[in-house]
């Protein structure tokens, strides 16, 4: 950055998003939050915030829906833990759940795959409306990267998180976009396949953020809170139990390939 730029932010802001006035207003996006906005919902507020457009009550019912149908109180969760042994450590809710949020960008279960997962659906979509193969594009993919982001689940084949969601989307008007048509088109691609891959809840919510609208950072942002409300639980439990006492290990536990257990002499 040179100098001159630097000089010409010196001593203010330069925004279009917002400022707070103290004791007067708060203008957000233009609007003034307390007049303008007042009656908007967290979710609606959250989401004009990031993208700077209105969205329907059938597409911010689907977009609260797709936090909370992932939102799970279970401490055994790679994030949840984090929040969890906050807990049993005595550490604040705040700090603790603070940083649960912040491995959730974990690259393979977390915001790195939600990332990759929309990328690839806008990148597939605009390859095949420009000629292309959607069966070369899947093989492709899989010999380039191994994988494709948003298909398969270690621990369980199937997603029961896709169901409600798609009774929902269904219910609301909003199951047949075509990127929700082409997620589904290539989970045929990989089941008949050798693949044996089915869609998981990362590919089915990328495809319907695609549909809304939402870039790829746009839904990187939205996603956040999307393990949150299955957080606090987490701390509270561990909070409240013995401290120390959440997922203790014994030595037997524990792979040691060290020095073998020796007699300590006392000096001199």
């Amino acid at each position: 950055m040179n100098p001159q730029t630097l000089l010409e932010h010196v001593g203010h802001l330069k925004t279009q998003m917002g400022a707070c006035f103290v004791g007067s207003r708060a203008v957000f996006r233009g609007h003034d939050l307390h007049a303008d906005l007042k009656d908007m919902e967290w979710v609606e507020l959250y989401v004009f915030g990031i993208t700077g457009r209105r969205f329907s009550p059938e597409q911010l019912r689907l977009m609260q829906a797709i936090w909370a149908h992932t939102s799970y109180p279970d401490a055994r969760i790679w994030n949840n833990r984090v929040a969890a042994l906050a807990g049993t450590a005595r550490s604040t809710g705040n700090l603790g759940i603070a940083a649960a949020l912040a491995v959730s960008e974990a690259t393979i279960y977390g915001r790195g795959i939600d990332i990759r997962a929309i990328e690839f659906f806008i990148r597939a979509k605009k390859q095949v409306e420009d000629g292309g193969n959607l069966a070369e594009l899947v093989a492709t993919e899989l010999k380039q990267k191994r994988s494709i982001a948003g298909y398969g689940r270690p621990i369980a084949a199937a997603d029961e998180r896709i169901k409600p969601t798609m009774a929902l989307a269904e219910k609301l008007g909003l199951a047949d976009g075509a990127y929700v048509r082409l997620a589904f088109s290539i989970e045929e691609i990989l089941i008949g396949g050798r693949w044996r891959q089915r869609m998981n809840y990362g590919g089915l919510s990328a495809a319907l953020a695609a549909d809304l609208g939402l870039t790829p950072q746009e839904y990187y942002l939205y996603l956040f809170p999307a393990f949150l409300a299955g957080m606090p639980p987490c701390y509270i439990e561990a909070e409240q139990r013995e401290e120390g006492s959440l997922f203790p290990l014994t030595c037997a536990h524990i792979l040691y390939e060290g020095p073998a257990k020796r007699r300590w002499h006392p000096a001199g």
